[in-house]
């Protein structure tokens, strides 16, 4: 991605100063960076990275990103709800993110995401649906 292309998070700001900088190893600075990092890496297919900032307790044996190397999944954007500070080292973030699989109708995923720091780097540790907004 160019650095000067906008981050897919929505942020505002341009990819290498953004999300650019986590995915290149630079540890996010708090929950919600972490979130909006693990989004734009779904939006660029960096399965890798979703694996390195899934927490090892929780994180699956594989990951793969369905329908998303053939083009039909597309990731259309991201809305940050709260982020709050659940401990010293925990906190949970509440996102929807729309998506359209194929040409069919966009779709939102509601969710409260859990995470949790440890040493120095926030993990995504687990996730509730939520109801719809």
């Amino acid at each position: 991605m160019a650095a000067t292309t906008a981050c897919p998070c929505g942020s505002g700001v341009a990819y290498a100063a953004c999300c650019g900088r986590w995915h290149a190893g630079e540890p996010a600075p708090d929950a919600e960076a972490l979130m909006r990092s693990r989004y734009s890496a779904y939006a660029l297919g960096d399965m890798d990275y979703l694996r390195a900032s899934w927490h090892p307790d929780t994180r699956p044996e594989t990951l793969d990103a369905p329908d998303q190397a053939d083009g039909r999944l597309v990731w259309l954007g991201l809305r940050v709800h709260s982020h709050r500070g659940t401990g010293e080292d925990t906190a949970e973030v509440e996102f929807t993110a729309r998506y359209r699989i194929g040409g069919g109708s966009a779709r939102r995923m509601h969710e409260r995401s859990r995470f949790v720091r440890q040493g120095g780097r926030w993990y995504y540790l687990d996730a509730a649906e939520l109801p719809g907004e």
